[in-house]
């Protein structure tokens, strides 16, 4: 289940104890991960077509058999066709754009998700009553794409979860450091395959302070593939980089904090970001971030709290780096500055203006205030 959507469900658990609520999920490990609450019904939905079908035929059909007043659908896709008003939360329409930088790369299922996105999405979001966008940016793109008003769009800010905090328990930063093979001095990199996290760039950049520093940092990145990792290189004319890369592989969520809270700098210059989640848990742990001045990123990071770069120029995010190895005083300052910031986003306030459009939808839908159940 997506992140969001649970810590959404998490948290109308502890705000909401008077209206019906049903999640559907798929039938896999979905329905595992949610508390069970008194007011909350897990519906598990079977399809024979795939994802689409499922969404398309299973979900609307449910929805009615369950007598919802409205259907929230938490991860930009929804179905074209529903009795039920539609609340959609998207998250971005990266995949509507013509950036032509993030369609040339990406892996066969990231580019079938997209067609799939590109098909359903301007149906959804205007048969819905409500589209929650995550950012003021992006809330403004999407009233650019589509032509919304006000009234129908609305930004919610994402949280960071409160496990995000900077670790100073030796024995746990030592076992994390010791489960992951972890450098005594690195710089963290959350990135992926998807093009728009700017591997390549990272890399390079990577590369450009390792000739200026010779063997001195590694960069240390999550669950990345060897083969993306290998041709990077290759592209790059730099093989012999690799021993300063290490791959964790995976890394479960709540080892995180010990894990970041052990980096020397946070690396998040990605290309286009609705939001922005791994800027805040860098933050959360103490550590300075260096991300982007593109998209949502300087509007979640805030105007003093990390080092903002142009993505493109790999010689910038090498120059915030260095910088930030060189001036400790400027390293810890943001440091803390970082901490201030990220303790200004909450799950809990995410769900609560959430629960509040579910009765702004309501009301307007049926004129009268009673008890919702809602996806």
């Amino acid at each position: 289940m997506d992140m969001v959507a649970l810590e959404l469900i998490k948290n109308l658990q502890k705000l909401d104890t008077e209206n019906e609520y049903v999640i559907f999920v798929k039938p896999d490990a979905d329905h595992t991960c949610i508390p069970e609450a008194p007011n909350f019904e897990v519906v598990e939905l079977k399809s024979q077509f795939g994802y689409p079908g499922w969404e398309q035929i299973e979900l609307p059909k449910a929805a009615e058999r369950e007598g919802c007043d409205i259907l929230h659908c938490t991860s930009n896709t929804g179905p074209i066709n529903s009795k039920i008003p539609v609340v959609t939360t998207l998250h971005d329409i990266i995949y509507l754009e013509n950036i032509s930088i993030l369609n040339r790369a990406g892996t066969w299922y990231q580019k079938l998700g997209n067609m799939y996105r590109r098909f359903v999405v301007p149906s959804v979001v205007r048969q819905s009553k409500k589209v929650i966008t995550v950012s003021n940016y992006e809330r403004k793109r999407i009233q650019e794409y589509f032509g919304f008003n006000d009234e129908k769009l609305c930004a919610v800010y994402n949280g960071v979860g409160q496990h995000f905090k900077k670790i100073t328990n030796g024995t746990e930063l030592q076992q994390v450091k010791m489960d992951y093979g972890l450098p005594d001095k690195f710089f963290f990199f959350l990135g992926n395959t998807d093009p728009k996290k700017n591997t390549p760039g990272v890399i390079e950049a990577f590369s450009d302070f390792n000739d200026r520093y010779p063997n001195t940092y590694t960069l240390v990145m999550l669950d990345y593939e060897e083969r993306a990792l290998q041709k990077i290189l290759d592209t790059l004319g730099r093989p012999e980089l690799r021993k300063r890369i290490h791959l964790t592989g995976y890394v479960p969520n709540d080892k995180l904090p010990a894990l970041i809270s052990q980096c020397t700098v946070f690396l998040y210059p990605s290309l286009r970001e609705s939001f922005g989640i791994p800027i805040l848990e860098g933050m959360a742990c103490g550590v300075p971030v260096i991300t982007s001045n593109t998209s949502s990123m300087p509007e979640i990071a805030g105007e003093d709290a990390a080092l903002i770069v142009n993505p493109l120029h790999p010689w910038e995010i090498t120059e915030a780096i260095e910088m930030l190895v060189q001036d400790r005083q400027l390293a810890a300052m943001l440091a803390e500055k970082g901490i201030e910031r990220a303790a200004k986003f909450s799950w809990r306030t995410m769900a609560s203006e959430v629960l509040a459009i579910y009765h702004e939808v309501y009301q307007e839908v049926y004129q009268e205030n009673k008890n919702v159940i809602v996806q």
